[in-house]
């Protein structure tokens, strides 16, 4: 299994700065859809600590998220705020502009699964300013 790291942000509490905190982004399985498509099919698991986020984002691939621990909330642009328990799911188009993607909580961890429908050997996840 690959581990990576995806740096989150939060805000402080103390004093209202800005700081970093690493989400663990571990990479479950990889691999290529039947058919000679061009296509892959990607699972991967996502821990945020307490109060992490992700900056906007895109995946450029149909994202399907599961949610396992914790609550978080997500948002695409254009769509209403959800706020997932765990059972929970989440769906996010290739054309979708993840704007909210965080930890509902300041003080327990979350976890999530998310699969992914991509073109072969696309990142996993682009910023987007």
């Amino acid at each position: 299994m690959k581990r990576a790291a995806a740096v989150v942000l939060s805000m402080s509490i103390a004093g209202g700065t800005l700081i970093t905190q690493e989400a663990t982004v571990r990479t479950l399985l990889s691999k290529d859809l039947a058919g000679g498509s061009g296509r892959e099919v990607t699972m991967i698991m996502v821990e945020y600590p307490p109060g992490g986020a992700d900056a906007a984002h895109t995946h450029h691939a149909q994202a399907l998220v599961y949610v396992l621990e914790g609550s978080i909330e997500m948002q695409v642009k254009g769509g209403a705020l959800v706020r997932l328990l765990p059972g929970q799911t989440f769906y996010e188009g290739p054309e979708d502009v993840h704007v909210v993607s965080r930890n509902a909580s300041r003080t327990a961890p979350a976890k999530f699964v998310v699969f992914l429908v991509k073109d072969k050997g696309a990142p996993v996840l682009t910023p987007v300013e």
